[in-house]
Parts: structure tokens; sequence; C-alpha cells
């Protein structure tokens, strides 16, 4: 049942998606936004072992704060979380015409120079913001890309939230099948997008410091830009609380480090695109998804981190 979405519980996740869309998509944007801060507010209240999760990364990532000011980070992550309900829900109502009143660029420069360079462009991205928006309104721009997802178990759910996601024609790829896909859109000089910020098993990463702490981190954009010459973009969708837009925030590309080691350097330049990670989150750690259990995956012979 898990893996189709059938039975009761297929049906209900369904349901609640379908109509969670629906309700926030047929709301003014102002109205949406107050409701989402409603469910926000009792998700947080409700959401037990996420919310655990998300203290026990917080403390483990910043201990340097009080309590109170985790405790203010995590609530600000799902207000976030909300955002991102909204957006999603009024993709139907974005388009070429409108979509810079909500998203503005802010360093598209280096994303042209990325292109220029013809070999092809990595988004190095994460859970940050309203991150769904982000590759959606960067397609409206005039750019389509495409971008790695991994199914969601349930099939309607997956079948509905792909549907929004394709509507400015952007083109996921199965994380199952992503690598011959992804090689072939570099070669073509097309963007890809990759999340970097989720907990990988041990056979599938590689443990570079993350926060100070080792994480088991996807080599994958890496492995793909050493074996492409792909110029690798950090890339984020910044909200930003003064103007109620979101920035599409690019940094320079990055500078690649080569030892003539291969595989020390898949491993030094993983190190580094946490690095980049890191740094926004800590500009903005209201913004990132603190909820995912970053830290699951230990070295061998390592305790869990948590409990």
């Amino acid at each position: 049942m898990r893996k189709n979405g059938r039975g009761v519980k297929g049906i209900i996740e369904y349901s609640a998606a379908v109509a969670l869309l629906k309700l926030f998509g047929l709301l003014p944007r102002s109205a949406a936004q107050a409701a989402a801060e409603v469910v926000a507010s009792l998700g947080f209240r409700l959401a037990g072992r996420q919310r655990r999760a998300g203290f026990r990364n917080l403390e483990m990532a910043m201990p340097e704060l009080s309590e109170g000011e985790r405790y203010q980070i995590l609530r600000g992550s799902f207000s976030s979380l909300g955002r991102l309900l909204v957006e999603f829900s009024h993709f139907p109502d974005l388009n070429q015409d409108n979509v810079s009143g909500h998203v503005v660029y802010e360093g598209f420069e280096h994303y042209e120079a990325a292109v220029n360079r013809g070999k092809g462009v990595i988004f190095l991205t994460g859970h940050f913001g309203a991150w769904e928006l982000s590759c959606f309104a960067h397609s409206l721009y005039g750019h389509p890309m495409k971008f790695v997802v991994r199914e969601i178990d349930n099939v309607r759910v997956e079948r509905l939230i792909g549907a929004y996601r394709e509507r400015a024609g952007n083109t996921p790829i199965e994380k199952r099948n992503a690598s011959r896909d992804i090689l072939r859109a570099l070669r073509n000089n097309e963007t890809i997008g990759i999340l970097v910020d989720q907990n990988t098993t041990r056979d599938e990463g590689v443990f570079v410091d993350f926060f100070g702490i080792p994480a088991a981190t996807t080599p994958a954009i890496a492995t793909l830009a050493l074996r492409t010459g792909a110029a690798v973009v950090p890339g984020f969708l910044i909200w930003d609380k003064k103007t109620h837009k979101h920035r599409l925030h690019f940094d320079p590309p990055m500078e690649l480090i080569t030892t003539g080691d291969p595989a020390r350097d898949i491993v030094e330049n993983t190190r580094a695109c946490n690095a980049v990670l890191e740094r926004m989150i800590r500009l903005y750690p209201d913004q990132w998804l603190w909820i995912h259990r970053r830290w699951k995956t230990r070295p061998e012979g390592e305790a869990s981190l948590y409990e």
C-alpha cells in the first residue's frame, strides 16, 4: 500500500493533497498566506516527530544559540513551508507577464556566464525557502530546466504534484534513472537542478562535514561536474520579508577542486558544496527544512544521533 498509494491511507493522502491545493489556490494570495500560517502553527504543534528532529538538528548545528532562538528558527521553518504550499498552489496563476511580481533575480549574470561556457549548468540547491518555485519561475522567465526528483510513494499524489511542477515547461528526472538523462542534458548545454541537503545511505553517499558534523552526502554534483566540465552554480530562492517577494539568488560558478586524484576530488568538491549550503542556511536559518533527519546515517560503528 505504501508503494502504490492504494487503500484507505492512499485515498486519504490524495484527498488531503487535492483539498489543500484547491483551497489555497482558490484563495487570494494574501488570504492564502494567512491561512497557511494557521496551518503552519498547527503543524508545529501537532507534528511532534518532525518538531523533535528539528530541535535536535538545531542543537547539533547551532549549539551556540539559546533554546528560545532555536525555537524561533524552527517555528519560522514551519512558516516557510506554509509559504511553499501557497506558492505551489498558485502555480496555475503564474505566467510570463506576472512572475516578476513574485520572483526577482539576484545575480542572474552568474547564470548567464555559466551557460556561456557551453558545457551545461548544474544548480546546487536544497530544501530552502519555497524551493519548488525557484525552477518554476526560472522557466517562466524563459530558462526551462530539468530537475532530479525522488518519487512520492503515493502514485496519485506523485502525478498531482508532477502536473503542477511541469506547468512552466520544466522536466523532472526520476532519481532512479537520473545518470543517463543528466549526462545527455549537460552535453546539450542544458540546466539541471540537484538538491544536495538530504541524508543518503552509506553506499550512496560520502561523509563530509555539514555544520561541523560528518553527514552522508550525495556526491552527484561533484561527480557530474568533474566528468562533464559543467558549471556548478549555487542557486537559492530567498524570501524577502521587506518586499514580500522571493529573490532567486545565484552565486558565481564554483571553482572545482582538481588534485589529480579522482576519488579525493569528489570528496573535496562535495565538501565544498556542503559549505556553500551551510553558509546560506546560516544567513537565513528559518528558511531551511530543519525537520529532516539530516545526520541519520552514521559512519560505521557510530551510534545514532537521534534518540
